[in-house]
């Protein structure tokens, strides 16, 4: 991770942007482990109370997570997703009740918006993470699953709803991931008829579908 030395004025703001890009462009990837306080020392030409500044505010921020003894790891990639990380704690049922606020006027929209280019897109992603679930590759699988719901989202042409979403990228995978790993039979849940729906710019069919293998996962969980 190649971080400039930084000028010799605010450097504890300097180190925070410097680790916010490295955390916002995935090159510290969520969930890993960041590198240690002297390999951060060295790298930034910074002193240790610097460094340990700078991750105590994107700890406070919710960018990163500082776990005794095993290092500091990333937590989300804005404050928002993390603050909305923080809030929706374990409650699963949470976050797919948010989801299916977003997700399902964002299929409504995207069913009426939604360009030639853009529906090419939802086909290969979608496709991709049909092979992927079904070669059992769950930990690619659960990515394109995300990425999938997010563009449908993009495609509903409202900036606003799509930046919303895209705070919630990590919940949304990390919701993906709780439902497939408790559930494996959850990861064949079938979107082709979401993508059929926004393919015939069928505003309704496409509100509907994305509802409904949302209402059933939480109509799941009320059954345990």
């Amino acid at each position: 991770m190649p971080l400039a030395t930084t000028r010799r004025s605010g450097l504890v703001d300097q180190v925070i942007e410097q680790m916010r890009a490295a955390i916002t462009s995935a090159e510290w990837k969520v969930g890993e482990r960041i590198p240690t306080e002297p390999e951060l020392v060295t790298a930034l030409g910074v002193g240790r109370n610097t460094v340990r500044e700078a991750v105590r505010a994107l700890s406070h921020a919710g960018l990163l997570e500082v776990r005794q003894g095993d290092g500091t790891f990333v937590r989300a990639t804005s404050e928002f997703s993390g603050a909305v990380r923080r809030l929706a704690g374990t409650e699963l049922r949470d976050v797919l009740q948010v989801r299916r606020t977003l997700e399902v006027e964002g299929a409504r929209l995207a069913a009426g918006n939604r360009t030639e280019d853009e529906l090419d897109e939802l086909t290969e992603l979608l496709d991709a993470r049909d092979h992927s679930m079904s070669a059992k590759d769950y930990e690619v699988g659960i990515d394109q699953d995300a990425a999938f719901h997010l563009a449908v989202v993009r495609c509903s042409h409202n900036p606003l709803l799509a930046e919303l979403y895209q705070g919630l990228t990590e919940v949304v995978r990390a919701s993906v991931a709780s439902t497939v790993s408790t559930r494996p039979s959850l990861a064949t849940v079938d979107h082709q008829r979401l993508l059929s729906a926004i393919r015939d710019q069928d505003t309704d069919r496409a509100a509907a579908e994305a509802a409904g293998f949302l209402d059933e996962l939480i109509a799941d969980l009320d059954t345990d």
